[in-house]
């Protein structure tokens, strides 16, 4: 695999963007193997988004033969109080995460952020120097990669800590290629604007887009206002642990108006999880509907149901079997006791 092939797999959906292309192809360039991470909360159950779609992104990185780390921030997750902020309860709930990584992303490492803190000593003092960069104004316009408002009076003295915490993170893992959702954007550019002037290397980003929830958006007429499916919401989303006999009921119950293609979960799911694992989807219908049709890429599918040439019924049908595919496998390997489940579902 050459370099721009390696660069056009990392741009893959659900990739959204790369700052920057031109970046990234010099670091191939000079490092055919360069570290990856990505990190994450341990909060609720995992799904379709936080495990499935972000573990096959994850395996793009691995085929282009980079480095990837995974780091399960457990810290962080108490400072942000997921799961109660309670940290018997996190720690129980980590090797969930991890079983389910490991599962997904067989090539991948898995760090804990407890493990690295204690590991390296120097994190800390690096910290305090890193926060001297930062002032207080810009560290609450950062809160909303934690999902909070900057005009939350009630934030605590800890998750003021937080955002540089993860910036840290990044240096201490030694990464070249700083990966996370579309929500987290906002500390890449810190780091991009801070660790030059640390004399710090400063990695390329790349941020995926996040699958919406499949209920209604609140403005249509805005994509960015879909909301993203929530670990805390059982009807948000499919979750790893839902039957297929849930996973379809759930999609047939989605919000999919006819030809809407802006604001569309279903289409969404398509593009960034089915297309990403089947070169072809095919959609079984009656002949006088149209009789079947396959497509071979998500642009064919995006046409025909902009054209009104594909009814959201057969779409929904047909993602939600394709849907069962790619699940199903997942869910039977994957072990939740009733301890963790008990303890996920009382942190709510």
């Amino acid at each position: 695999m050459d370099i721009i092939e390696k660069v056009d797999l990392i741009e893959k959906p659900p990739t959204e963007e790369v700052v920057t292309r031109e970046e990234l192809i010099e670091l191939f360039k000079t490092n055919s193997s360069p570290n990856h991470y990505i990190g994450l909360e341990i909060s609720g159950f995992l799904h379709l988004g936080s495990l499935i779609s972000t573990g096959f992104k994850i395996n793009d990185f691995v085929k282009a033969g980079v480095n990837c780390k995974i780091f399960l921030a457990d810290w962080h997750t108490l400072i942000n109080d997921k799961l109660g902020g309670d940290w018997d309860t996190i720690s129980k709930v980590s090797k969930y995460y991890q079983d389910a990584f490991k599962l997904v992303c067989p090539n991948a490492e898995i760090v804990l952020g407890s493990k690295l803190y204690e590991e390296k000593t120097e994190y800390w003092a690096e910290l305090v120097k890193f926060t001297k960069h930062m002032s207080i104004a810009r560290t609450m316009r950062t809160l909303t990669i934690m999902g909070r408002s900057e005009d939350d009076n009630k934030i605590d003295v800890a998750k003021l800590l937080y955002p540089a915490m993860q910036a840290v993170d990044i240096h201490s893992l030694d990464v070249d290629i700083a990966h996370a959702g579309m929500d987290q954007r906002k500390i890449h550019m810190l780091v991009r604007e801070i660790f030059p002037k640390m004399k710090w290397k400063v990695p390329v980003s790349v941020h995926h887009k996040l699958l919406p929830g499949l209920s209604k958006p609140a403005d249509t007429e805005n994509s960015q206002v879909l909301g993203k499916m929530s670990k805390s919401d059982p009807n948000s989303g499919i979750f790893i642990h839902n039957t297929d006999n849930e996973i379809k009921k759930k999609i047939s119950k989605s919000w999919c108006e006819e030809q809407n293609v802006e604001s569309n979960p279903v289409l969404e799911i398509a593009k960034n999880v089915i297309f990403h694992e089947f070169n072809e989807m095919n959609v079984e219908r009656p002949e006088k509907y149209g009789g079947n049709v396959s497509y071979s890429n998500y642009d064919e599918l995006h046409s025909d149901f902009a054209e009104n040439k594909l009814h959201p019924g057969d779409l929904k049908q047909t993602v939600g079997n394709y849907l069962v595919k790619v699940v199903s496998p997942i869910r039977e390997k994957l072990n939740l006791s009733e301890e963790i489940s008990e303890a996920i579902k009382k942190s709510f």
